[in-house]
């Protein structure tokens, strides 16, 4: 029997609300200001736009925005979050140099004419405080927590408030909306998409981690200190966090041999959300699958991400 709508979609809304409460004192009073545009430069395919936002009123965020050559109408758009790795001088250039675990996505993306926005988390890139980067990461967010706030949380709004800025482009098509991510990436996306309606579609890689499984194996200190928010189990899994991007489509790659990501905790949220996706009648929308590898993307996964953007944001 096909779920009655009407109150599924209240129940994620209140859900919604619950979850971004969640996340500490964020800055919704404040408006943010025009962003500054500091250069332009050709690339192969695309335009790239350097950029300095002002999304929160604490410091500066730097964003780059691929435009393809050529557009035909308006384009899909992609919010493309940057993983960690330790690696605090990368933020933002993620998508144009890739990482060792995963080539670069630019020129995917301006092949198949998607206009992406990434910006540097806080802590990384040209955000990156300290010389010590993992110093800087945890005395933001012991800062951050004395005053009420939480580091993920403020991570997600500036991403929140850089879809924003996406989606008023004059060339962004906003019925057709990605997001994607792999490691940090990856939790930022599915966290995103759970949020925030306007995403309609998530992609993530290696990162969709059951918390429970992930306590079961002792490896909480796999993940970076930005991951943890107060009292979240007590209210939500990784699996109803996810929830809330049903019936949307969603993409999830995963490795076996990932202690990140333990493989049991993804076989226990692919089959909580296929029979809800399948409910909607869109069973085929949720694809989450796990491949024989560690903490990285392999070209049999590349595969299936271009595929999905042919048929989730190119053809729509």
């Amino acid at each position: 029997m096909p779920l009655q709508d009407s109150i599924y979609t209240s129940h994620q809304a209140s859900q919604r609300k619950k979850l971004l409460g969640l996340l500490g004192d964020l800055p919704t009073q404040y408006i943010p200001k025009p962003p500054q545009l500091v250069k332009k430069e050709k690339r192969n395919g695309y335009t790239l736009e350097h950029l300095e936002f002002d999304f929160n009123g604490l410091e500066k965020v730097h964003g780059i925005l691929l435009v393809p050559d050529n557009l035909k109408g308006k384009a899909p758009c992609m919010l493309y979050c940057h993983a960690h790795f330790g690696t605090y001088e990368i933020g933002k250039e993620e998508l144009l140099n890739g990482r060792t675990v995963m080539p670069a996505y630019a020129e995917v993306y301006a092949k198949k004419g998607i206009m992406t926005l990434a910006i540097d988390s806080w802590c990384f890139g040209e955000r990156n405080r300290l010389k010590n980067g993992a110093f800087g990461e945890a005395d933001t967010f012991k800062e951050m927590l004395w005053k009420g706030q939480t580091l993920f949380g403020m991570m997600l709004w500036d991403e929140m408030k850089a879809l924003d800025y996406l989606l008023a482009r004059p060339e962004a098509d906003t019925s057709r909306v990605g997001v994607f991510g792999l490691s940090m990436g990856a939790t930022k996306a599915w966290w995103l998409a759970a949020l925030d309606t306007r995403i309609t579609t998530c992609l993530d890689l290696c990162c969709l981690t059951d918390f429970d499984e992930l306590m079961k194996i002792g490896n909480l200190s796999g993940h970076g200190i930005y991951y943890y928010v107060p009292s979240l189990l007590r209210h939500f899994s990784t699996s109803t966090i996810n929830e809330l991007i049903v019936p949307r489509p969603h993409l999830s790659l995963n490795g076996q041999q990932d202690l990140l990501t333990p493989p049991a905790g993804v076989e226990k949220v692919r089959d909580y959300l296929l029979p809800l996706y399948k409910q909607h009648g869109r069973e085929e929308d949720c694809l989450i699958e796990l491949f024989d590898c560690p903490h990285e993307e392999l070209p049999e996964m590349r595969k299936l991400v271009v595929g999905w953007l042919d048929k989730y944001l190119v053809k729509g």
